[in-house]
C-alpha cells in the first residue's frame, strides 16, 4: 500500500485514517482548525458541495446550484467563498458575457472529502447497532 493518499481509493484512505492512532498531545492551532472544519462540514452544505464537485469535477455556479437541492443562492455563494478561502475549491472566472464562473475541488478539498469517508464507513459498519439502540430508546 502506498503512503500517497491520492493513489488509493477514497474508501481505503478513509479506512487508513480511521485506524490511525491519534496523537496524545494536540497542537492548539491544529485543534482550532479541526473545530472550525467540523463546524463547517456540519453545516451540511459544505459536505454536499464537496460530494457534488467530486462527482462532476467542475461545475458552473448555476449547475452547482441545480445539483445541490434546497440551497439558496446566498447560501451557495457564502459556502463557496468560505471553501475557497480555506483552499478547498478553486474559482475560475471566464471573461465572457454573461460572466461564467467555474468551481473545482483542490487537492485539499478532495482530501477533506476522503477524510470524511470514514464517517460513511463507520455508518455502514455500525448501522444495525445504531438502529437497534434507537429502537430501544424510542420504545421506552
Amino acid at each position: 500500500m502506498t503512503d500517497n493518499p491520492y493513489e488509493a481509493s477514497p474508501e481505503r484512505r478513509a479506512k487508513r485514517l480511521a485506524e490511525a492512532t491519534p496523537p496524545t498531545e494536540c497542537n492548539a492551532r491544529v485543534e482550532r482548525l479541526v473545530t472550525e472544519l467540523i463546524g463547517r462540514v456540519a453545516d451540511k452544505w459544505t459536505m454536499i458541495i464537496l460530494e457534488v464537485l467530486e462527482e462532476h469535477k467542475e461545475l458552473r455556479f448555476t449547475q452547482l446550484a441545480r445539483k445541490v437541492e434546497g440551497i439558496s443562492q446566498k447560501m451557495l455563494t457564502q459556502t463557496l467563498r468560505q471553501m475557497e478561502r480555506d483552499g478547498m475549491v478553486t474559482r475560475t472566472i471566464h471573461p465572457v458575457i454573461p460572466p461564467r464562473v467555474d468551481y473545482r475541488l483542490t487537492p485539499l478539498g478532495l482530501s477533506l472529502g476522503a477524510a470524511f469517508c470514514g464517517v460513511w464507513i463507520w455508518a455502514e459498519k455500525n448501522l444495525s447497532e445504531v438502529e437497534a439502540a434507537r429502537s430501544a430508546f424510542d420504545s421506552k
